[in-house]
């Protein structure tokens, strides 16, 4: 049953509309952010790692919410007048993700098992690792046209038809991405142990330079 169902129910039919459409949002925006994708996929790999897990996490959400408050507030309108931005997104988008690609094959070929004795945060160069982190994160979400698609044209125009019930509905949207990338963050540490042997690595690895370069093509092909 759909959120919006519930109002056939007769003994929920005063529930406020403002709840139904926060139900709606956070319905759609599950939908849509569960989906694979690069941001999934890239904080996946840091959970397991134990590297910068939060911080990436924060800034897929932040940069979520940003952008459904774009769609609701009609910036969806300003892509259709101007197709040339999206354009130029998807072919930047397709630039970075065909990168992304090379670097996991690259680490598909040599793989290494995971020491779930001694976490990866913390280590190494942390002003570097922490730069790299917040790079790749903001650019699988700014470069990324599906975002900009999903988020602020399909949830935005959604959210146009709940009239009064807008905001409600992206803020039902902004929560379906905090709890998506808080359970995927914290959930995924659970398979520290799996991931200690190299093979489990070079599955890993060899699924997500599949699927970044299946989108990088997608995009170039869309373009």
């Amino acid at each position: 049953m759909s959120c919006t169902d519930v109002l056939a129910i007769p003994n929920v039919r005063r529930v406020p509309a403002f709840l139904i459409s926060a139900c709606s949002g956070l319905a759609l925006g599950l939908s849509l952010i569960v989906a694979i994708g690069g941001q999934n996929a890239y904080l996946l790999r840091q959970s397991l790692r134990g590297d910068r897990v939060w911080l990436v996490a924060v800034i897929f959400v932040v940069s979520d919410i940003v952008l459904i408050a774009a769609g609701v507030a009609g910036a969806g309108a300003v892509l259709d007048r101007w197709p040339q931005i999206a354009v130029v997104a998807r072919l930047a988008g397709a630039a970075f993700l065909g990168g992304y690609a090379v670097l996991a094959a690259r680490r598909m070929m040599r793989p290494a098992g995971l020491d779930v004795s001694d976490p990866v945060e913390g280590s190494g160069d942390r002003r570097s690792a922490v730069a790299t982190a917040v790079l790749t994160a903001l650019a699988l979400t700014w470069l990324n046209p599906h975002v900009y698609l999903d988020t602020v044209v399909l949830l935005g125009a959604v959210a146009q038809g709940q009239a009064g019930g807008r905001w409600a509905f992206a803020a039902g949207a902004a929560v379906a991405s905090v709890t998506w990338f808080t359970a995927l963050g914290r959930g995924a540490a659970l398979l520290r142990p799996l991931f200690a042997r190299p093979t489990a690595w070079r599955v890993l690895d060899g699924a997500i330079a599949a699927m970044m370069a299946t989108l990088a093509i997608t995009l170039v092909a869309a373009a």
